[in-house]
């Protein structure tokens, strides 16, 4: 079974606001669902780390997500590196803007088979 196969939600590709280059080069979110995000990260937190959120999406504009998750797996391989994050809290702003995006992925993917 893959790792697709797996996972309870589609994975969607997503952008994150970044501070600083250093910031954008160490870690960054590169996929989001309806339950959680995968962050790569050069330091991977533990699995069980409560970790707060804050990334932006690309809809119909930018929309900021906000809440809080905790790390449920990590992936050490050099070109994966990162941790799997299980949303616990979104603001319901967050949870909307997520469902709409997972929605309309789900349904181009869909059209696409």
């Amino acid at each position: 079974m893959s790792d697709n196969e797996k996972r309870a939600h589609q994975r969607l590709e997503v952008n994150r606001e970044f501070e600083s280059v250093d910031d954008f080069v160490t870690e960054y979110v590169t996929n989001i669902s309806r339950g959680g995000v995968f962050i790569r990260s050069k330091n991977p937190l533990p699995p069980g780390t409560e970790v707060n959120l804050k990334f932006s999406i690309v809809s119909d504009d930018f929309q900021m997500i906000e809440g809080v998750g905790r790390v449920v797996r990590i992936d050490e391989t050099p070109e994966n590196m990162g941790m799997g994050v299980l949303f616990t809290q979104l603001s319901a702003e967050s949870e909307e803007a997520v469902n709409l995006l997972a929605d309309r992925i789900e349904a181009r993917l869909q059209a696409e088979d």
